[in-house]
């Protein structure tokens, strides 16, 4: 018995430490994987201390007034219109619990619009139906990236399914470095999009003719995927977003490579990251 018991904790700790895309049947947060998400994911914990009690406390209030009050059980009604201790109690406690609330609320709305300085800046541009990336860097990079079709799986070495799922998995993910604060330019080409990563606690609408701004900073590697989370048109729900986030060096290494062949670079990137290969391989794909 102890031995499943341990089988299933490795296996909820696993799913918890890769919860970076949306699971069957999930029905909280993803794993945060930024400081703000941290922040999120207690909120919206904190909140439901008030949520919970006061749902709990006015369903009993009507039960009991339903019982009480019923025409058979009360044949001749009260004619009482005003109790000063009642009306006293449900003015103070709603008060009371707002500003328990509004507190860590203005808190958390402080730190998601002050952050660190950046290191990177990034401008995503939403087009009818994928997404646009420039690195604003010396040796600018530039690419587009798509959902992957699942005929292009071999040929892009992504044929694992738990890794690039359907719907999910793009072509060209956005690299970043851990640790480091990234600048996110947001805007639109066409309608009114939405760049959304849940684990990073992101989401950010991109408007046509607007620049819009937003930022993260990753505390741990990984990929990471998020949708346009605004109805844009027939092809909403194939418009994925794709971050993959890797070391400094790794990533350095990548933006060196990629500012002259950027799917020699992600391919090279992909096979150090998951194949532990040295970092020099992304660098020999732009040579």
């Amino acid at each position: 018995m102890g031995t499943v018991f341990g089988v299933l904790a490795l296996l909820w700790t696993s799913i918890s430490a890769q919860a970076d895309q949306p699971r069957d049947w999930e029905y909280r947060f993803q794993e945060p994987a930024t400081g703000i998400m941290e922040q999120i994911k207690w909120f919206e914990e904190y909140t439901l201390w008030f949520i919970i009690p006061v749902t709990t406390l006015v369903l009993l209030l009507i039960l009991w007034v339903i019982l009480k009050y019923r025409a058979s059980a009360n044949p001749v009604p009260s004619k009482t219109s005003h109790n000063t201790m009642i009306e006293v109690i449900w003015t103070t406690g709603p008060v009371i619990a707002l500003v328990c609330i509004a507190i860590p609320s203005f808190q958390l709305l402080t730190a998601q619009y002050s952050p660190d300085d950046a290191a990177l800046t990034v401008k995503a541009t939403g087009y009818q139906w994928y997404w646009g990336y420039e690195y604003q860097v010396e040796n600018q990079v530039s690419f587009d990236s798509l959902m992957l079709q699942e005929g292009e799986r071999a040929d892009a070495g992504k044929e694992d399914i738990a890794k690039y799922p359907r719907l999910l998995a793009v072509d060209n993910e956005v690299v970043v470095p851990v640790g480091e604060t990234v600048r996110l330019l947001v805007t639109a080409a066409d309608v009114i999009h939405s760049w959304a990563i849940p684990a990073f606690g992101v989401k950010m609408d991109a408007v046509p003719g607007r620049l819009n701004e937003a930022w993260f900073k990753a505390d741990r590697e990984g990929l990471y995927y998020g949708q346009c989370s605004e109805l844009c048109g027939k092809d909403h729900a194939f418009m994925p977003i794709a971050v993959r986030v890797v070391s400094k060096a790794n990533y350095e290494t990548w933006l060196a490579a990629a500012a002259s062949d950027v799917n020699g670079a992600n391919k090279a990137l992909r096979a150090a990251v998951e194949g532990g290969q040295a970092t020099n391989k992304v660098a020999a794909a732009g040579n």
